[in-house]
């Protein structure tokens, strides 16, 4: 098994298949200045909207998430990517004639049969990306105000991202698992739903922080090195988000700028956010 090196460095995709809040498609340069320079396999266990996937577009790796529909959708667009660009084209045509009702039908539909292709038409047109689940998993985003992505550009994006994601396995498998797979020299990144930010979004009931910090814990004991974005700080940096972290588990603690919190807009229903800017914060067990 080789090693990835980052001698040339890594490049971002030029747009997101996915549309979805708490992507760190816009901060994927920063976060991975903090990568090793070498290592074995990438590994998400919480893979989401994919961004950091695919700026690393790695030659071996590995996703997962709890939701099905997501893998569905990310397996689709490596085996059939026609079929997600037909799919989005035919209801990109209906959003320019009745944008409200036709995603009220597929909201509608998804909550149904939930399903790959649909959730990524929802994920491009709800408000904000706002990725919101009830506890009894129906997804109950408004819908957004803005146009779709053009067909042209979607198009292109899939394709692009078919070509960065071909080397990556998709499971639909819980965190445990997925990082239960990690080996000595893999690297490990987790994006998992925020402890002060995200309750309100897919799969963060039933998420236990603490539980994550102890499978992250045994990776490090087998040499996989692992890399937690979490919350840091709000309110412009004025408040730090205290969490409880074994002494030791982490050895480097970095804080990245993330600009206006998209959520706290949807919650403040389009309020001037001043004084709400938010910084993650990075975690490394090395």
């Amino acid at each position: 098994m080789g090693q990835m090196s980052l001698e040339i460095g890594y490049t971002r995709p030029k747009g997101q298949v996915f549309k979805w809040l708490g992507s760190k498609f816009k901060f994927a340069y920063t976060i991975t200045a903090y990568f090793p320079e070498q290592y074995n396999r990438y590994i998400e266990p919480f893979i989401g909207a994919g961004a950091m996937l695919a700026t690393v577009a790695p030659e071996e790796g590995i996703a997962g998430d709890a939701l099905a529909p997501l893998i569905e959708a990310w397996k689709i667009l490596q085996e059939d990517p026609e079929h997600l660009i037909e799919h989005y084209t035919t209801h990109f045509h209906e959003f320019v004639e009745a944008p409200k009702e036709t995603y009220a039908r597929i909201l509608s539909r998804y909550n149904e049969t939930p399903n790959g292709p649909d959730l990524l038409v929802l994920t491009r047109t709800c408000y904000g990306g706002v990725v919101r689940f009830t506890k009894e998993g129906k997804m109950s985003t408004p819908s957004g105000m803005h146009k779709p992505m053009s067909i042209k550009t979607f198009r292109a994006v899939v394709h692009e991202w078919r070509e960065r994601l071909k080397g990556t396995t998709f499971y639909h498998q819980s965190f445990e698992e997925t990082m239960a797979m990690a080996k000595e020299g893999d690297l490990v990144y987790c994006d998992p739903p925020y402890i002060a930010s995200q309750r309100i979004l897919y799969g963060a009931q039933s998420f236990q922080f603490q539980r994550l910090l102890e499978v992250i814990e045994s990776c490090k004991s087998r040499g996989v090195k692992v890399v937690l974005s979490i919350d840091g700080k709000k309110k412009s940096g004025k408040q730090k988000i205290a969490l409880e972290v074994p002494d030791g588990l982490f050895e480097r603690e970095h804080f990245v700028s993330c600009g206006a919190s998209m959520l706290r807009r949807f919650q403040k229903s389009g309020e001037k956010m001043k004084g709400e800017d938010v910084h993650d914060r990075l975690l490394l067990t090395w």
